[in-house]
């Protein structure tokens, strides 16, 4: 590619930092002559239509949400091969569910989309594409290609035709990419959302695939499908295939869907170079170099590199602090001169006879970004379902399977409202019963193991701190919780670690996570939620000393919605 600057992840993040200073000082508007679609159209590529009727998804949402490994619970237990039915119809399923439309709102003369997921700005930068050999069979079979996911029409458009597979298997050099039937690659039009969030576009990317993918991934597992995240992949190689131009449009993730489907056919030799024509985003793109330069430093050459950053990690804990520690973050401490008494107040999650039962594609459709809450206190039995289900760990090719539910960020709360539990600054530390829902259901794992327990880190109330520290938006003072992820990046992207690429990763994990809460949170009657932004070093500041030297990765807000 023609540019080839990079920055260190550490320097972009300094960079891109939110300060009440920098917020006030800003002379930055929203031209809205400018505003880019939220859609690709490609001009003139033939389509391939999916169904008419998305088919429904009855499985619970709460129990989709709650796999933390590659594996659907429900393969595990029928012992069947996921990939024979995986076919034109499921493929309609994967995709709608996770970056469909799921709703149409008409304001003021126009009308409005709201996509399956949660994205920043409702700009909707996230594409998906897929990579497939032949799917399925008759009327519902799906021809070997690759394609792009067009959310208006539920179709999708042919950039390829044949079967590239291969292709991706080597540019990852991950088992899982060359034995899935599917490949569902994640990409950021940078223009997209820099056109409100400048810079920051490149912490979105990650951000807004991250809840793009929770949806997958739970649509994955819940029709019994192997799924996870494979973050690590020769960048250019898979732009090259797509058709993308990084310093337009990036590659992010790699998602293998299914498996037994036989090893992909080998790479070609030669891929002719294609650059499809496509609709403009907007009458006046702006580029902000600092993006394509953040995503070019964490980029990996080839095959080689990608196995060498994936294989060769730390030894000891994986958490966060566990590069320089060697354990999980706990550290004795109190501020603002508060005391507590340091005991964790254990968490009450329901167990699966009694969770609620709401299907999942209905709290697809459900799910929204809460625009207002009351000031209502939630029950601790809900906030603590809805954090055991979504706290497990989502499945990443960086994770140990003998790693923490949470491996590149941890998890601290302002308490606002909540039902018998005081208010206040805690830690959460997941239990020992992070097992699969499916698993409990069946008997495969004891549902008696430890629950996850909140630390106290300093009591109180502070419901005008929450919102100040949530870029002064009332919606962090009125939330019952304020779900911080915070993060270690010196650490993590330290050269004998994962670095600079692993800040990727830890944006991921936290926005994944945070896209399981969303849909545990919108599994329950009269709960609602939505992600802000944040002043980043306030952030810090206020969970000091505990959080010393971590930064906010995201923060995800529950409450009753108004």
């Amino acid at each position: 590619m023609a540019d080839r600057s990079r920055v260190d992840a550490l320097e972009y993040h300094e960079r891109t930092k939110h300060s009440p200073q920098s917020i006030r000082q800003s002379d930055h508007r929203l031209d809205f002559d400018t505003k880019p679609t939220p859609y690709k159209i490609y001009e003139e590529l033939p389509t391939r239509s999916l169904t008419d009727d998305v088919p429904s998804i009855d499985y619970p949402a709460l129990a989709a949400v709650a796999e933390p490994t590659a594996d659907g619970a429900l393969e595990r237990r029928s012992g069947g091969d996921a990939s024979t039915d995986l076919d034109r119809e499921a493929v309609a399923a994967l995709c709608h569910y996770a970056a469909g439309i799921t709703k149409t709102i008409e304001r003021s003369g126009r009308e409005h989309h709201f996509r399956a997921a949660a994205a920043t700005g409702a700009l909707y930068h996230v594409d998906l594409y897929l990579v497939c050999g032949e799917l399925g069979v008759g009327e519902r079979a799906l021809e070997a290609g690759v394609y792009h996911y067009d959310p208006q029409s539920n179709a999708l458009d042919v950039l390829r035709e044949g079967d590239f597979r291969g292709m991706l298997a080597s540019a990852s050099a991950h088992d899982a990419v060359g034995e899935a039937p599917l490949t569902v690659v994640t990409t950021s039009t940078w223009w997209r959302n820099a056109w409100k969030y400048r810079e920051r576009a490149f912490r979105h990317a990650f951000w807004d695939s991250g809840t793009v993918l929770a949806n997958l991934l739970a649509v994955a597992h819940a029709l019994d499908y192997r799924a996870e995240v494979v973050t690590g992949f020769a960048d250019d190689a898979v732009a090259d295939l797509l058709g993308v131009d990084p310093e337009r449009e990036a590659p992010l993730e790699l998602v293998p869907i299914g498996s037994g489907a036989g090893d992909a056919p080998p790479e070609p030799p030669t891929v002719e170079p294609i650059d499809p024509e496509t609709a403009p985003l907007s009458a006046e793109v702006r580029e902000y170099p600092l993006i394509h330069a953040a995503w070019r430093g964490g980029a990996l050459e080839d095959s080689v590199a990608a196995t060498e950053w994936r294989t060769d990690r730390p030894t000891g804990t994986i958490g966060t602090r566990g590069w320089r520690d060697g354990g999980d973050g706990g550290r004795d401490g109190v501020v603002d001169g508060s005391t507590t008494d340091g005991n964790p107040v254990p968490l009450e999650p329901v167990d699966h006879e009694t969770a609620s039962s709401r299907p999942l594609s209905a709290t697809v459709r459900r799910r929204g970004s809460c625009r207002e809450y009351e000031r209502e206190a939630i029950s601790l039995r809900k906030l603590s379902t809805v954090l055991d289900r979504a706290i497990r760990g989502p499945p990443l090719d960086v994770r140990r399977d003998d790693g923490p539910p949470l491996a590149f960020v941890d998890c601290y709360l302002i308490v606002n409202a909540v039902e018998d539990l005081e208010s206040g600054a805690y830690q959460y530390h997941a239990g020992s019963s992070v097992g699969s829902e499916e698993e409990a259901r069946v008997g495969e794992t004891e549902e008696t193991g430890e629950k996850g327990t909140l630390e106290p880190l300093h009591l109180g109330e502070y419901r005008r701190e929450a919102g100040h520290l949530a870029l002064d938006q009332r919606l962090g003072a009125d939330a019952a919780a304020c779900i911080y992820f915070l993060a270690d990046i010196e650490a993590i992207t330290d050269d004998v670690a994962f670095g600079d690429r692993g800040y990727r990763v830890a944006q991921l994990e936290a926005a994944l996570t945070a896209g399981r809460l969303y849909l545990a949170t919108y599994a329950h009657r009269r709960l609602g939620g939505t992600g802000l932004t944040f002043y980043d070093d306030l952030v810090t500041d206020f969970f000091a000393p505990r959080a010393e030297g971590q930064t906010p990765m995201f923060l995800y807000t529950i409450g009753r919605p108004a």
